[in-house]
């Protein structure tokens, strides 16, 4: 899962960003509102948390900015305990859901999840695929009863390749949707999590296909 996080407040900024790379997930974040704004429209993701109090533009105003360009980005808002005005005025704003500070960063997650498992293009809980079906509940791909092996980053991977499967994910997208975008990553480092996730799969009607130069797709075999 890829998410921008749009936060002044650095300390929990860092928590949020450690919770979710601990996670196998890519952070992406922004101090400011105005730069929130401009990156977003820039940028894609799949799910981002938006603090309410920003410096030069307000959370309630980049969430109405990115629904009046027609970006349907799941939108998680951060408010202050207590404020039930912020919250109404966040859903009626466009916000998909709200969390009041301070909070569990289990719940948080979990929010996240479910917020990206909204998306129309994303597939049902349980998916076969091959001999395999991915559980997004438990985040777990599954070969009959047993639980793949499968470290963080290479779940993450599968999780991508998945939700566009059939289709050619160029290898920059990839990286930022690992890493984070503009992220300084060796340029090998997409092609060998590749060959790991691969070696793991292949032989169970699934594969990684590769268009050199150009990118990966996940397909049955």
């Amino acid at each position: 899962m890829h998410v921008i996080l749009i936060e002044d407040n650095l300390s929990l900024a860092k928590g949020i960003e450690n919770a979710l790379k601990d996670q196998g997930h890519a952070v992406d974040h922004l101090e400011d509102g105005l730069d929130g704004d401009a990156f977003l429209a820039r940028h894609s993701a799949d799910v981002v948390i938006i603090d309410i109090n920003l410096p030069r533009l307000s959370g309630l105003e980049i969430i109405r900015r990115l629904r009046a360009r027609g970006d349907t980005t799941p939108a998680l808002i951060l408010t202050a305990k207590g404020k039930t005005s912020e919250r109404v005025e966040g859903l009626d704003a466009g916000a998909d859901d709200y969390l009041v500070k301070p909070f569990d960063m289990a719940e948080l997650i979990a929010r996240l999840r479910a917020l990206a498992r909204r998306r129309p293009q994303v597939a049902p809980a349980k998916e076969p695929i091959g001999q395999l079906h991915y559980d997004r509940d438990q985040r777990a791909l599954m070969h009959g009863e047993a639980k793949l092996d499968l470290p963080r980053r290479e779940l993450a991977l599968f999780e991508l390749l998945l939700e566009n499967r059939g289709r050619l994910i160029e290898k920059d997208k990839i990286a930022d949707a690992l890493y984070g975008t503009g992220t300084a990553v060796e340029s090998n480092a997409v092609e060998l999590l590749v060959s790991r996730l691969r070696r793991k799969i292949d032989g169970l009607g699934i594969t990684i296909r590769t268009a050199r130069g150009l990118g990966y797709m996940l397909d049955e075999t």
